[in-house]
């Protein structure tokens, strides 16, 4: 694969998440909804088929199951079912903490484990090379130092879903005052499905960085080689 095409994969991947997942779901549920258009329930019904279509293309397409890609589908079936029943809003508010309250909890659980999540989630085998690295700690007798700052790593992990969980919580109550069932209600959802890129996803993804960042400087200092070497080309 040359170094054209791969970018250019990456860049088709970021813009059909931010497509499928926020754009068309939020134009549908914020200007579909009204009794002119689709009305609340079926503009929730078609916002929601776009991500949920997106989630299973993307299983398909990748030719394994993803953890994150069937927990991001059940979490979108979760919010149209709530709003299709008309419950209140504490359900999706509740749902949305959660699911990243969840994951946190079990990065935090597998950290001693042979296979911690957090290596799948940032140090993973797309970006480093774990033979190589593995081989190069066994010599050096840094194995148990490095799997110190892992841990470490995981705690920063952690905290980043912790806070997309609180974030979550709030954004939900704070947006979703009207009447389930309502066009006001299904506005109030597609706007909740707006913010929540900024307000949630950022700052998360700044700690997750930090922790790869973290893991990247420990490497280069444990090693006492460049990280170039055992960064996946």
């Amino acid at each position: 694969m040359s170094a054209v095409q791969q970018p250019t994969q990456k860049n088709q991947g970021f813009f059909g998440n931010l497509a499928f997942n926020i754009v068309i779901p939020v134009v549908l549920m914020s200007y579909a909804s009204s009794e002119d258009y689709l009305g609340p329930a079926w503009s929730i019904v078609a916002a929601l088929s776009f991500p949920i279509g997106y989630g299973l293309w993307d299983l398909k397409e990748s030719g394994k199951v993803n953890g994150f890609s069937v927990l991001g589908i059940i979490s979108v079936l979760l919010t149209g079912g709530f709003s299709l029943l008309k419950l209140p809003a504490e359900y999706i508010a509740i749902k949305e903490a959660a699911i990243p309250g969840l994951i946190g909890i079990a990065v935090l659980a597998t950290q001693y484990s042979n296979k911690p999540l957090v290596k799948m989630l940032i140090l993973n085998d797309q970006i480093i090379n774990w033979p190589h690295l593995n081989q190069v700690l066994d010599a050096k007798g840094k194995q148990p130092e490095f799997k110190k700052k892992i841990a470490v790593s995981s705690y920063i992990v952690a905290s980043s879903f912790f806070l997309s969980s609180a974030l979550n919580y709030i954004l939900a109550k704070m947006i979703l005052v009207s009447e389930p069932g309502t066009t006001a209600y299904t506005e109030e959802l597609g706007r909740m499905t707006a913010l929540s890129y900024p307000v949630i996803v950022i700052p998360s993804m700044i700690l997750l960085v930090a922790a790869l960042w973290y893991l990247f400087a420990q490497i280069k200092k444990i090693t006492g080689e460049e990280l170039d070497n055992f960064i996946n080309q």
